[in-house]
């Protein structure tokens, strides 16, 4: 009976381990050596951080954190090129850095390329009220001590822009090219060392990151970061990164922006286990709209063979719009959350795919295509108010993952510094439909009452 017992004992611990073994094993959190994901929002019971502004203990993937971590980690040079940068911590590392002697450059998009410290009266007073919006939030995160003024202590260590100018960081944007700017410098990727590429939706801003500095119940603009290991895939953004940049500041103007950038087909590259395919925008017009950016997500839709889930900020291409009908009338299982901001305007695509339109001063969208069977998975994501989903993302067959700085438009194929990048790799694909689960969990699917009334207050108006 003992030797009995012992054998019993022996294969039940043999059966918790094997339990443990593959649990670990198929486990969403595990990440591929090369590529990993993170994701500020994620909600996973072991992930949680206290933001450094505010104070305040949250979970999720601390961006920020992962991206100092990183540039410190640079020997030789770092180069980032950004829509918009506002952290200081960011800030003071790479001054750091540069002051210890790594090359530092920095492209951002030239409606948010001066300090905040730098701005005359004159220029305040001639702010849009958007961006007369940002600029007294973005003032109060400075004023630390609420005076109504910045002192020399507070610009020193709280205006990020001045602190990368004060470390004497060559700052350019898009008008370097002697032009107003492109449609908008909208890249989000940083290049450590030519060896390690960061890149995802994420701005490097409070409410891009943590959350809102003066509304504690944020927690960010839903978005994710990827930090890739590869220096032929670094090496492909940094060439991206030298045609902007040109000779630099104050030099000739032979940087090139938008479509003064030469057509760059999709290249491959091979990250570990993974085949990354990426490409840049803008594409002309006159090209075929196969050959360009949103081209090429619309061919790996076309691909798919059994699901297609979408996290969206902003869906507006028509294109893809009917390629994901010819899929969904083939039975692929098509999922989709769009921000609230963007999925109920009337060039939403989103509108389309429920089956119903939204003029525009009594006009629609001359190429609509409503779906004839309209679908019912498709929706917002129940985010604590005043965030956005900001990802730009796709999960195809739980394989493959498109990903990158572009919005699913026009704009971003035809006028934007963009990148997308198609990430062929089971694992990774977990880290993102495990995002995509957490957010379409409680969902907001279909059409809201409100905009079930507006559509009919609508058609008695315009008919």
């Amino acid at each position: 009976m003992q030797c009995r017992y012992y054998w019993l004992l022996f294969f039940f611990v043999l059966s918790l381990s094997s339990c443990k073994y593959l649990a670990k094993a198929s486990s969403p959190n595990q990440q591929d050596p090369q590529i990993q994901a993170y994701f500020n929002n994620r909600k996973t019971g072991n992930k949680s951080y206290t933001d450094p502004y505010r104070k305040i203990k949250r979970e999720g993937d601390n961006l920020e954190e992962l991206i100092i971590k990183s540039i410190k980690q640079a020997e030789s040079q770092i180069e980032i090129a950004i829509q918009e940068l506002q952290l200081p911590n960011i800030a003071l590392e790479l001054a750091k850095k540069a002051r210890a002697g790594v090359k530092v450059r920095v492209i951002l998009e030239n409606n948010y390329s001066q300090a905040i410290s730098d701005y005359s009266q004159t220029e305040i007073n001639n702010l849009s009220a958007r961006e007369r919006d940002r600029y007294n939030r973005y003032f109060r995160f400075i004023d630390f001590d609420h005076s109504d003024n910045l002192s020399n202590q507070e610009i020193a260590t709280r205006d990020a822009l001045k602190i990368l100018q004060q470390a004497n960081i060559p700052i350019l944007d898009d008008r370097a090219d002697g032009s107003k700017g492109s449609g908008l410098m909208h890249h989000k990727f940083i290049i450590i060392d030519r060896q390690t590429l960061i890149t995802g939706s994420t701005n490097l801003t409070l409410s891009g990151v943590h959350g809102d500095e003066h509304n504690p119940n944020t927690r960010g603009n839903a978005n994710h970061l990827l930090q890739i290991n590869s220096p032929e895939l670094a090496e492909l953004f940094a060439q991206e990164f030298e045609l902007m940049w040109g000779d630099g500041v104050g030099g000739k103007l032979d940087s090139r922006f938008g479509l003064a950038k030469p057509y760059r087909s999709p290249q491959e590259v091979i990250v570990g286990k993974s085949r990354v395919t990426v490409q840049f925008s803008p594409t002309s017009r006159k090209a075929d709209w196969t050959t360009s950016t949103n081209g090429l997500i619309g061919e790996f839709i076309s691909q798919a063979n059994n699901s297609i889930d979408l996290a969206l900020f902003v869906f507006s291409d028509q294109n893809i719009a009917d390629l994901l009908q010819k899929r969904y009338r083939q039975g692929i299982r098509i999922r989709g959350l769009i921000d609230a901001e963007f999925i109920f305007r009337y060039y939403s695509e989103a509108l389309d795919m429920l089956g119903v339109a939204i003029a525009r001063k009594c006009q629609y969208e001359p190429n609509n295509n409503l779906w004839t069977s309209p679908i019912k998975t498709i929706g917002t994501a129940n985010l604590a108010k005043g965030d956005k989903l900001h990802h730009k993302l796709a999960i195809i067959d739980e394989q493959i993952v498109i990903t990158g700085s572009q919005n699913w438009s026009a704009a971003a194929n035809h006028q934007n510094e963009e990148a997308v990048l198609i990430i062929d790799n089971q694992t990774v694909a977990k880290q993102f439909k495990q995002e995509f689960t957490r957010l379409y969990q409680d969902a907001n699917l279909g059409l809201s009452n409100q905009v079930k009334l507006k559509i009919k207050r609508q058609e008695q108006k315009c008919n």
